[in-house]
């Protein structure tokens, strides 16, 4: 059986195969409801965010707090454990929603939290908004979406790693010392707009100061204890980011223009809930980017008729994920395919072309050689 050969690059075959067929920046299916009840669900109120935001901080600085204190000791552990899943993890689901412009009804809150965010994911808040945009507005686009966490198919040890935080770190930190001197690829220069690039310069260089302030305390402290509290904790507490975020998007659709196919929806317990600010709502997310995190709950139960079940728990997304990752070392082109209630408007051919589990597709996955999208019905 032949399969279909992905470019992933940005600036790739793909990428402009995308752009020929109507892929890229394309109408989206999404279900329809009242404009009163959207305009309730978008409504911005700046009492949930700081809410959440001092229990964060509080137990951030706490955690923190009582890792000093008892360092170097092993009892300092559970401490470090809890700051670091709140400081890389925690920071990337504020950095998320703080983007979005959407956590907070106040503007510069928003803008606030989403530097600090940024700050602690060692992501650069200029070119990481432009990139997430180009995510929403052309979501598991092969070439055209950058944050595509996993290939067809993927590298174990790299989706291994990252629970570790090894390339998160490393991957950053390496962009960051690029636009210190003053480089941006030609790829991130593909979605970020040119007047926006020198902002991004000078934003990586002022964080160059703090992290020398950083260095040199630590090396005037003979310790790491500093980089303890900024820096070393993406490299411990990235696990449940990287958890929660391969449930996004593993193992379903690429090259489809409906949220349903390529989003993922799972039910998570109440801590993992705060941490990524209700992002388990994924597929309403995808579809309704501006309804702010404290109203996906209810947006998922008034569209819940329309869109495939969610998983129930974590386990059951990795009972899902796990075995397509491991199908799709044989065979790329296969994914999961979610169905719909019998309640639900039935996925449109005009809206996706990766739409059979397992077919062969020549050229751009899920179109044939004319370009011409392959349909299921």
């Amino acid at each position: 059986m032949s399969h279909t050969n992905r470019d992933y690059a940005l600036l790739g075959r793909d990428a402009r195969l995308a752009e020929e067929i109507g892929l890229v920046s394309a109408q989206w299916y999404h279900t329809d409801l009242p404009r009163k009840v959207m305009k309730e669900l978008m409504t911005r109120s700046d009492q949930p965010a700081i809410r959440d935001t001092i229990i964060l901080f509080g137990v951030m600085i706490a955690s923190a707090a009582m890792g000093i204190w008892l360092w170097p000791s092993w009892w300092s552990a559970p401490f470090w454990l809890i700051y670091g899943v709140l400081y890389a993890s925690a920071m990337d689901s504020r950095w998320h929603e703080c983007g979005h412009g959407t956590a907070f009804r106040t503007r510069w809150m928003n803008d606030a939290v989403y530097h600090v965010a940024c700050f602690c994911m060692m992501r650069n808040p200029v070119t990481w908004r432009w990139s997430h945009t180009r995510h929403h507005t052309d979501t598991i686009i092969v070439g055209h979406d950058p944050e595509i966490i996993a290939m067809r198919p993927a590298v174990v040890a790299r989706l291994i790693l990252n629970f570790f935080g090894i390339f998160e770190l490393w991957g950053n930190a390496k962009t960051t010392l690029q636009l210190i001197a003053g480089y941006m690829p030609e790829t991130t220069k593909s979605f970020v707009p040119e007047p926006e690039r020198k902002r991004a310069f000078l934003i990586a260089r002022s964080w160059a100061v703090i992290y020398l302030g950083v260095a040199a305390l630590a090396w005037w402290m003979q310790s790491i204890l500093p980089f303890m509290v900024v820096g070393l904790p993406i490299l411990f507490g990235s696990w449940h980011m990287v958890m929660t975020g391969y449930m996004q998007h593993l193992g379903l659709a690429e090259n489809v223009l409906d949220h349903r196919l390529n989003s993922r929806t799972v039910y998570v317990n109440p801590i993992s809930r705060f941490i990524y600010w209700n992002m388990n709502f994924h597929v309403e997310h995808h579809m309704f980017p501006m309804v702010p995190y404290h109203a996906l709950p209810r947006m998922h139960e008034l569209v819940k008729h329309d869109m495939p079940p969610a998983h129930p728990s974590i386990l059951s997304a990795y009972r899902e994920i796990i075995p397509t990752l491991i199908r799709q070392f044989k065979n790329p082109d296969w994914f999961v395919k979610r169905e719909l209630p019998a309640s639900a408007q039935p996925y449109r051919a005009e809206y996706h072309g990766d739409l059979e589990p397992g077919a062969p597709t020549p050229g751009i996955a899920g179109y044939d050689a004319q370009a011409r999208p392959i349909a299921a019905e």
